[in-house]
């Protein structure tokens, strides 16, 4: 999964985890730009961004900065998600299911070296694949590939998978699984992918550099170098485009910027689709989030329209669970546990809190949870609760809340789209436990068919609104704006990934 970690993990895995195309290349659908025609082929794009790595391994909490930079651009999966959301084969030649969906065949492209020279066999998907299981993988998607009983590489292009179970989200779930070099060392500092570009320099606290990859089995990448430029603020960022320092920012976070780009032509604005959600989620097992009225009542308390307007004007949206639009189970539940103060105290009082209570709500430290913590603040206390806020860094967010849940409640975004699944796992950090949603949960990933998989999980996506099981403030807005020498880059930034190959610098 991806939370947002350093605007995070996005699981935070927190810390909220990752993929490139395939056939003759491993170039993807390009996005905005109005670019055309010649383009340099020996230029260096510097992309500026808020989400620097936390390291460089994607199973040791690399958080969102390193899916953001390294995802397609340096590794690639047996599958690759594209910007539009679909599943493409990448690495993965072709795969055969069984009759009875436990027993998956890869048959791996020919011909594709490592970085470091080694050639791709299936012992290094093996490798890679039991990483992500591994008892210490910090990996988003660790819970959803636990279905992997076996894997036997019969020869140097085969890969056989046998599952305990049925998982109609397999393959999906496959590219987030970067393969790597079964031989590589210091993956946390350094890479072996088999990606277009491989790593040149990464200074803590400034800039990571790619240089293009002249052995890439695929399309070479149509720049020869990207530099991702890492910011502390929106302002900062803002500037560097401004000024040419960087030439696209991957995710704009300060939308009162916006004019000065909007009326320039020498800049390009793109509004995609975003898969990220800004929670209040609490720790279902601490009281008194416990009880499910306390937890109706706060997110009734809560004006999340209000506070969607004052951090970003007329962008983002509101969707009332954790289900974007862009998944197929989507439903409007913004009308479930909507803003009500009469409600909210009626609740309080129903579940004995009627002279309201005082928690503590742990807050990351970057924009925009410190705004959205103060909000909150000032929301609650007009129903009588007292609102504590203790700001930390996304390392002491991940630590304290994502791995030793000792929290009662905490701001998070969660990047991944379809990540309602970990609302059936008891263990996720946020503790909510509902037999019958965990049930749903599992037939739903056993499904015959994606019509009943559907079906399961809006069963899913509703229960847990009704419970509020978390607090779903809204969904963000994914604006990328470039400069307008630029195309190619991808505009909807699927689970926080950037893929950088195609970007033309005119």
């Amino acid at each position: 999964m991806s939370i947002r970690k350093n605007s995070l993990y996005g699981v935070a895995a927190a810390a909220a985890l990752a993929v490139t195309l395939s056939a003759c290349g491993g170039s993807g659908s390009g996005g905005g730009g109005t670019a055309g025609g010649s383009y340099d082929k020996d230029a260096t794009v510097n992309i500026g961004s808020m989400y620097e790595p936390v390291n460089l391994d994607n199973t040791g909490g690399g958080g969102q900065g390193v899916t953001e930079a390294l995802n397609g651009n340096v590794y690639e999966g047996l599958f690759k998600l594209t910007d539009d959301g679909k599943v493409e084969k990448l690495l993965a030649e072709d795969h055969k299911v069984s009759d009875d969906g436990l027993t998956y065949t890869f048959t791996l492209k020919d011909g594709v070296k490592f970085h470091s020279g080694k050639a791709l066999t299936s012992a290094d998907v093996k490798y890679s694949l039991e990483k992500v299981i591994a008892k210490d993988s910090q990996s988003a998607r660790k819970s959803n590939l636990e279905v992997i009983k076996s894997v036997e590489t019969p020869d140097a292009r085969t890969v056989k998978v046998q599952l305990s179970q049925k998982s109609i989200s397999f393959v999906y779930n496959l590219s987030y699984v970067w393969i790597i070099n079964s031989e590589a060392k210091d993956l946390k500092t350094s890479e072996d992918g088999t990606g277009p570009y491989q790593l040149k320099k990464w200074t803590r606290g400034s800039a990571l550099s790619l240089d293009r990859f002249a052995g890439y089995w695929g399309t070479a990448a149509k720049n020869k170098q990207v530099v991702f430029h890492y910011y502390k603020d929106a302002t900062a960022l803002n500037n560097a485009l401004l000024t040419n320092a960087i030439d696209v920012v991957t995710s704009e976070q300060s939308p009162d910027a916006l004019d000065q780009f909007k009326s320039n032509q020498n800049y390009k604005v793109t509004d995609g689709d975003s898969t990220t959600k800004l929670l209040l989620a609490f720790n279902d097992k601490a009281k008194p989030f416990t009880n499910v009225k306390v937890r109706q009542a706060v997110s009734s308390a809560i004006d999340d329209k209000k506070l969607l307007e004052s951090v970003w004007g007329g962008y983002g949206k509101l969707i009332g669970s954790m289900v974007p639009p862009t998944d197929p189970w989507y439903e409007d539940l913004t009308d479930v546990n909507s803003y009500d103060t009469a409600r909210a105290k009626k609740l309080l009082d129903e579940a004995g809190y009627k002279d309201g209570f005082t928690f503590t709500l742990d807050t990351p430290n970057y924009d925009p949870h410190p705004t959205a913590a103060t909000f909150i603040k000032s929301q609650l206390a007009k129903v009588g609760i007292t609102v504590n806020i203790n700001t930390i860094t996304p390392d002491e967010w991940y630590t304290k809340v994502y791995k030793n849940h000792d929290f009662t409640a905490t701001l998070q975004e969660h990047v991944n789209d379809r990540d309602l699944v970990w609302y059936g796992n008891p263990d996720f950090y946020w503790g909510y436990d509902n037999k019958q949603v965990t049930q749903w949960v599992k037939q739903a990933e056993e499904a015959s068919s994606t019509a009943e998989q559907t079906d399961l999980l809006k069963k899913v996506n509703r229960k847990t609104a009704e419970d509020a099981a978390s607090d779903w403030l809204y969904l963000y807005p994914q604006i990328v704006v470039a400069n307008s020498k630029l195309s190619g880059y991808p505009v909807n930034g699927l689970n926080s990934q950037f893929f950088a190959y195609d970007i033309k610098k005119g």
